[in-house]
């Protein structure tokens, strides 16, 4: 019988499913007992769909328990990794399911990673999100710092160097105290429905 774990070369079928991008191959191999977290220092299943922008694969795996905030030794966290490729859809979903914001590669933010590439629609998720623009990485360099001079990122950065609106803060904090069960738990709050959505970043 093959081995749902390892093939000659040390990588995993589940491995190899996630960097095509099959999402049926990859339910089957979990349904046969293949394990979804990172085992060694090179082959995470996870860190290779985000990085492929495979989110449906991203989303089975976080759906079988895969820990989102795993820091790969060579690639950082599952959002370092979609920040440092621009995988805008695996980024919002990440953050959506409640993936540290400021978890990234040793001192190296997410925002650090967004605002290295231009990403400006990243960079305004992230803020949004609560990202820490003051976080300095081992050069001792915010996220400002390493924006292009006079680029929309640069803009979009100086636009959240104040104080957060009250909305804002309180949106965090309500989050935070709800941690990662928020989108499911706000449905039973029966709060209005603008104000749901607001917490939910509709």
């Amino acid at each position: 019988m093959a081995s749902v774990f390892f093939t000659l070369d040390g990588i995993t079928p589940l491995f190899n499913a996630c960097c095509s991008g099959s999402a049926a191959c990859v339910n089957m191999l979990l349904e046969y007992g293949a394990r979804p977290q990172l085992e060694n220092h090179f082959a995470s299943p996870i860190h290779e769909s985000v990085k492929r922008g495979h989110r449906e694969c991203m989303e089975i795996l976080l759906a079988s328990d895969v820990d989102m905030d795993q820091e790969h030794p060579q690639h950082g966290t599952p959002l370092y990794v979609a920040c440092w490729h621009q995988r805008t859809d695996c980024v919002k979903k990440l953050l959506e399911l409640g993936a540290s914001v400021d978890l990234g590669k040793l001192l190296e933010t997410p925002l650090h990673a967004a605002a290295r590439k231009s990403s400006v629609e990243i960079v305004n998720l992230l803020t949004d999100y609560g990202a820490n623009l003051k976080y300095r990485n081992s050069e001792h360099k915010c996220a400002l710092d390493l924006a292009a001079p006079n680029s929309s990122v640069e803009h979009a950065l100086l636009l959240r160097e104040g104080p957060p609106r009250l909305a804002q803060l309180c949106r965090l904090c309500i989050r935070k105290c709800l941690g990662r069960s928020c989108l499911y738990v706000v449905h039973k709050l029966h709060l209005p429905e603008r104000l749901e959505d607001f917490l939910l970043f509709r």
